[in-house]
């Protein structure tokens, strides 16, 4: 099959999708960069690897980080890690603090703004040194030594994040937060601030797409792990838009509001896209429309 030909195929056929939508403004940073970028990156695990558009240009991948958290922390803590976070589809706002007290702390899932401010939680009792640590963790995902926070995306995210900084003394109020508040927001915040390009992002998470196993790297996680964490992407992973997403694309994968969305078909590929305009769900539009013609035409997802 010629995926080459195939991604020419889908950006031609974007055309009409490609004002649609807005680029988030929430966070000032992110309004700044260029709307009508769009870039495409699918790496298969033989290696072979086929591209097209902004591909190469990093942008900050925002809460497709919190798939880094959860892996590294579910490698971490096991099966103790559920007893904090749950596994349920949100069916509410990604940072609604009303589901937050209804559930006395115990956020759904690890995907929503409360389950990863617990996830950095874990990984700040886990770990020596949390930011650095997880960078490295990024860079080996990546095979990119240099890939790094954007330090004016994560002050812009702490100037503005009001309401991840009430979920978090929230959680704390439950018990749900052994750390403090700040410290917790800080990783939460830069790792929002990590910037990869479709490149990097694919081949970080190709150990999705192959049993836990990244190429030339001891195993992240089991068998059993990488399934539950696919699973957890195929139905929590892109806000309230995750059954739709399964319905038009049929693959795990995790979304961002910096435009970006990957995705991975276990034991073939991974695909990441990168175009900052946002649905109302927050959802890149053009991400969503590439990645549904990729299986379409391709005729591979999961279903």
């Amino acid at each position: 099959m010629n995926y080459q030909q195939i991604l020419r195929e889908i950006n031609d056929e974007l055309e009409p999708y490609r004002l649609e939508g807005r680029a988030a403004d929430y966070i000032p940073e992110l309004a700044r960069v260029d709307p009508n970028k769009f870039g495409i990156s699918l790496v298969f695990l033989d290696g072979r690897h086929y591209a097209f558009g902004d591909h190469a240009e990093r942008f900050s991948i925002q809460s497709i980080s919190k798939v880094f958290g959860v892996a590294a922390a579910f490698a971490l803590e096991g099966e103790a890690l559920w007893k904090r976070v749950g596994v349920e589809p949100a069916g509410a706002r990604f940072n609604s603090l009303v589901q937050l007290e209804y559930e006395n702390g115990i956020p759904r899932n690890p995907f929503i703004n409360a389950g990863a401010i617990v996830v950095c939680d874990v990984l700040i009792s886990r770990l020596r040194n949390p930011k650095s640590e997880m960078r490295a963790w990024a860079r080996r995902m990546s095979g990119c030594p240099d890939l790094d926070y954007n330090p004016l995306v994560a002050a812009s995210e702490r100037e503005t994040g009001f309401r991840n900084a009430a979920l978090a003394n929230f959680l704390k109020s439950f018990g749900n937060l052994h750390n403090e508040v700040d410290e917790v927001l800080d990783l939460y915040f830069h790792l929002c601030a990590l910037e990869l390009s479709c490149d990097e992002l694919a081949r970080s998470f190709l150990f999705f797409a192959n049993h836990g196993q990244a190429p030339n790297l001891p195993p992240i996680l089991t068998r059993s792990q990488t399934k539950r964490l696919n699973a957890l992407m195929q139905t929590c992973g892109f806000y309230d838009e995750a059954g739709e997403f399964s319905f038009r694309v049929g693959l795990p994968g995790k979304s961002g509001v910096g435009g970006g969305i990957v995705a991975v078909h276990p034991q073939h590929y991974s695909v990441a896209v990168w175009s900052p305009r946002l649905n109302k769900k927050g959802n890149s539009v053009l991400g969503m429309h590439a990645l549904e013609l990729l299986t379409s035409k391709s005729g591979l997802s999961i279903f």
